[in-house]
């Protein structure tokens, strides 16, 4: 499984929490001490939390389930996206809209709406309608593919999410709790940490937000491979089992006197 060691965690500015006014007493744990006001991530902790999410979520993505990504701050989207996309696992880095998870079937109508819009561009209706409907449809296409581009083959609600700051995702947060879905996050100084997989860490620095989503990502591949690799095992023993040859039943006979 994919690790970080103390020193790549340093030099990524893991450490660098927020302002001691600002801080979370909940995160007192993860604090190793406090700088000029400003309050230092102790990254053994870090790396002990980060071996500890990195092995659940190996194991969900091994099972087959998929885990949401949840990053709409202007210093994770870019690098949440690059990086989930090679584990086809779905993402929302645009806009959390409210009751993505706990109204699903509303989403799921919005994702089909987008997807008859598509169906309507390639069978020709788009030509049977006048140019303003057509300029309007198309708007309506693209603001659905902003916010839902990435999940529109997220056909049920996910296992797990992991998110990049629990204060600025705090709606993602409350609905994923409201279903008892396991939470994985990047907390920094100044949030609560009372999440189910808790990942002490600067949530702010984009160096910091790239080597931890890394090595998540990079566990689910992992997870992916093993299940892929399982599954070709399973297939090859069937394949190798030697057929065994039909018999004719013997037919019972039974005389009653």
């Amino acid at each position: 499984m994919a690790k970080v060691d103390f020193k790549q965690l340093l030099e990524a500015g893991v450490h660098f929490g927020h302002l001691k006014r600002k801080w979370n007493p909940k995160m007192a744990p993860y604090i190793f001490m406090e700088q000029n006001g400003i309050h230092i991530i102790d990254l053994y902790k870090t790396m002990a939390k980060l071996d500890e999410a990195s092995a659940a979520i190996k194991q969900i993505a091994k099972s087959g389930r998929q885990i949401l990504f949840v990053a709409t701050k202007k210093q994770a989207k870019d690098i949440v996206e690059e990086k989930v996309k090679t584990t086809g696992m779905p993402y929302i880095t645009e806009r959390w809209s409210g009751g993505m998870l706990t109204n699903f079937r509303t989403v799921r109508k919005a994702v089909k709406k987008m997807k008859l819009i598509d169906t309507m561009e390639k069978d020709g209706t788009f030509d049977k309608i006048s140019k303003r409907e057509r300029l309007q449809v198309t708007r309506e296409r693209a603001k659905l593919e902003k916010n839902l581009g990435s999940i529109v083959d997220m056909r049920r609600v996910p296992t797990a999410i992991f998110v990049v700051d629990v204060n600025k995702e705090k709606i993602a947060v409350a609905e994923a709790k409201k279903l008892g879905l396991p939470i994985f996050a990047m907390v920094d100084t100044n949030s609560d940490p009372s999440i189910d997989f808790p990942i002490p860490s600067n949530d702010d620095a984009s160096k910091s937000i790239s080597i931890i989503v890394d090595v998540i990502t990079q566990a689910i591949i992992e997870g992916l491979n093993e299940k892929n690799a399982e599954k070709k095992d399973t297939v090859k023993e069937t394949s190798e089992k030697p057929v065994k040859p039909k018999t004719r039943a013997r037919k019972n006979k039974s005389l009653n006197n």
